[in-house]
């Protein structure tokens, strides 16, 4: 028996909820708002509906044929970015600072068309479908918090873990990566102790400005010097804070780092650089104690099953056509998701494309890549998908689910 997505597919009712989820951005586990929407949702279409899971997560259940057969995981991530919205949009963000700049607002509204898909057409399979809102991708640990509030154990265990990310490239195409897809990601924070003063008197201080300008300008050369070419590593400096007043020389300096990695090696090759380079400057500037340095987060490598996901991509050639489904490569992003699945179980990550065709046109370059680079991306201030990837995107999701529900025995 096929399904029918027609009630769950309304172009319009679609809208009407991702404008409503883009308007209103919550921050890392302040998703009140948005999951009480998505649970009302799921409570609607049948699911049992747990809330608060981690903070803020929703998981909703849903059992067809008495529950016989796989049960198959649907996740979406729900916070925004402290980013102030420059889209000029009519549904643009009303939360001050705040933004779904990264596309969880359509990653919640393809999760809940795909969620009343499937139940309005449980006939069709048989099986269990969780669905997951999950809290706080953005850096604060959302997935690892659902897991310690006891994921695993509370719902019906997973025989595969399914989830899509919206991304910049011309909407209709929907890139899949068999085995590593997403690189490791760490945060680093360092803290450079100086001594303060007057800014008149600065041969009386050991100034953790300069120490810490040192250590930005040298960490620079890390990745060029120290990494061989054929592996990929990225060192960002996202923050550097000191100083209270003009004319005061502070007493500390505070670097925030991220690293990005595809390998073991390479990720400690690069920790590794970061104290001596960190730890030497600040000796050679005469510090009066070292400096602290300390892994404050991170995320592991996603590296999707390449079998659920030839099968996904084959779905989804044969639903959108060959020439929308393509591999671009492993990506130096970083995302939680993989955390979802417990250890030994598959999962397949995907994207979607939304950049609206005119932005793309008027971009500049004529390779893809030069292309890419010039439309806005995820965390920019100017990110807009499309609004006709909604549908496409709840078709995505119902057919890869469907795809693993008729293939797996399952466990249900």
């Amino acid at each position: 028996m096929a399904l029918d997505l027609t009630s769950a597919t309304d172009p319009a009712r679609l809208a009407e909820f991702y404008r409503d989820l883009h308007r209103h951005p919550e921050l890392a586990f302040q998703e009140h708002r948005t999951a009480g929407k998505l649970a009302a949702g799921l409570r609607g279409a049948g699911y049992e509906v747990t809330e608060g899971v981690g903070g803020t997560g929703v998981v909703g259940v849903l059992r067809a044929g008495a529950g016989a057969g796989p049960v198959v995981w649907l996740r979406a991530d729900m916070d925004a970015l402290p980013v102030r919205e420059a889209t000029g949009l009519s549904y643009a963000s009303t939360a001050d600072g705040v933004m779904h700049a990264c596309g969880h607002d359509l990653h919640v509204t393809w999760l809940m068309g795909a969620a009343e898909a499937l139940a309005a057409g449980r006939d069709a399979w048989a099986g269990t479908v969780v669905v997951v809102g999950q809290p706080a991708e953005e850096g604060g640990g959302g997935a690892a918090a659902m897991v310690a509030d006891g994921l695993h154990e509370r719902f019906p265990r997973p025989d595969v873990v399914l989830g899509q990310h919206a991304a910049p490239g011309l909407a209709g195409f929907y890139p899949h990566t068999p085995g590593l897809t997403m690189a490791a990601s760490d945060d680093i924070d360092v803290v450079v102790h100086g001594v303060g003063g007057h800014g008149s008197r600065p041969e009386s201080t050991v100034d953790p400005v300069v120490t810490a300008a040192y250590i930005v300008t040298r960490l620079q050369s890390v990745v060029s010097r120290e990494i061989a070419a054929s592996e990929a590593a990225v060192l960002t400096v996202g923050a550097f804070h000191a100083g209270t007043g003009h004319n005061i020389i502070p007493a500390e300096a505070r670097l925030s780092l991220n690293v990005r990695t595809r390998n073991g090696n390479t990720r400690e090759k690069l920790l590794d650089a970061i104290r001596r380079t960190v730890t030497g400057e600040c000796q050679a500037a005469g510090c009066p104690r070292p400096p602290d340095i300390g892994l404050s987060g991170g995320y592991p490598v996603t590296v999707n099953d390449p079998g659920t996901d030839h099968r996904v991509a084959e779905t989804h050639r044969r639903l959108f056509g060959a020439h929308t489904v393509f591999d671009f490569g492993p990506v130096m992003g970083s995302e939680d998701f993989s955390l979802l699945a417990p250890e030994g179980v598959p999962y397949d990550y995907w994207y979607v494309t939304t950049t609206p065709p005119d932005v793309w046109e008027a971009a500049e370059g004529e390779e893809l890549t030069e292309r890419l680079a010039n439309v806005p991306g995820n965390h920019s201030p100017l990110f807009a998908p499309d609004l006709s990837v909604l549908v496409p995107g709840v078709r995505t999701l119902v057919s890869a689910a469907l795809t693993e529900l008729r293939h797996r025995p399952g466990t249900g």
